[in-house]
């Protein structure tokens, strides 16, 4: 019994020294890649935000800039956030809790996500026009790793609606652009070197976002209705944003909710990861 009871206490003491060293590498990674996205946008915008940027915009979106947005709003660089919720993998699935992380770059189009499940870590990304996501079974058995023009758009898509967090991203430019759709609709149409993409914008009566949709791929030849929802909106560092978000696909067979995300922290200009 002796005997047993050593080799058992060793077999614990090895997994505890394997687990921690798997944490250390883990964050490792996580640092060099949120890095890597904020080295691949070193452009620096000292712009600020004032009313006039709004003209010529369709009623609903000026009057949401100018609600979320003070004036004389330094234009926002780089953004971390923290948040916990709620996650389906497939179309069927129940739900688990799911905490996560995120990084962005405003300048250029550029994010860094981690989510951590009981059972897996997930990771999307979009760094240098190019676009990945990775799953991890128990952060050590990789079951997906896709890449290519379909995530490509997925991940592009992603930043462009989640920039909700940092709403200077949502004005006019170069390269984004809003056509009305009527009294409280909108569309944000964005050029990118991955070609067009574009959001279908809904605001309520406090000039507040609600709601996204678009044409997503789900798979890699295929492409859904995918729309987002926006609530609990809170001031943040001086600007409007929501805390809340929920995404879902609008299937043939019916509406597919598969994320359920509550933000914790979001901090801007802070260009490193958290500890």
């Amino acid at each position: 019994m002796k005997y047993v009871s050593a080799t058992f206490i060793f077999v614990i003491l090895v997994c505890i020294y394997l687990s921690n060293s798997h944490v250390m590498i883990l964050k490792k990674h996580k640092h060099q890649e949120v890095k890597a996205l904020f080295t691949a946008a070193p452009h620096h915008s000292d712009k600020k935000f004032t009313a006039s940027m709004t003209e010529g915009l369709p009623h609903p979106v000026k009057q949401y800039l100018l609600h979320v947005l003070p004036e004389n709003y330094r234009f926002i660089n780089t953004v971390r956030l923290q948040h916990n919720g709620k996650f389906k993998t497939g179309v069927g699935k129940d739900w688990t809790s799911i905490t996560g992380e995120q990084y962005f770059t405003a300048t250029v189009p550029g994010f860094v996500w981690r989510g951590n499940t009981s059972l897996f870590t997930a990771k999307d990304m979009y760094i240098e026009n190019r676009g990945r996501l990775v799953v991890k079974l128990f952060s050590l058995i990789k079951v997906v790793d896709e890449k290519g023009p379909h995530i490509d758009q997925g991940e592009l898509l992603r930043w462009l609606g989640e920039s909700v967090w940092f709403p200077t991203n949502l004005l006019p430019s170069d390269n984004l652009s809003w056509d009305s759709l009527g009294q409280n609709k909108a569309r944000m149409t964005f050029q990118h070197d991955n070609g067009e993409i574009y959001y279908d914008v809904f605001f309520n009566d406090n000039h507040e976002i609600t709601r996204l949709e678009t044409e997503r791929y789900m798979e890699k030849n295929r492409k859904e209705k995918w729309f987002g929802e926006l609530s609990e909106y809170r001031r943040i560092n001086g600007i409007k944003v929501p805390t809340r978000i929920k995404a879902s696909w609008d299937l043939k067979e019916g509406v597919h909710q598969y994320a359920d995300f509550r933000i914790q922290q979001i901090e801007y200009d802070i260009p490193k990861a958290f500890p």
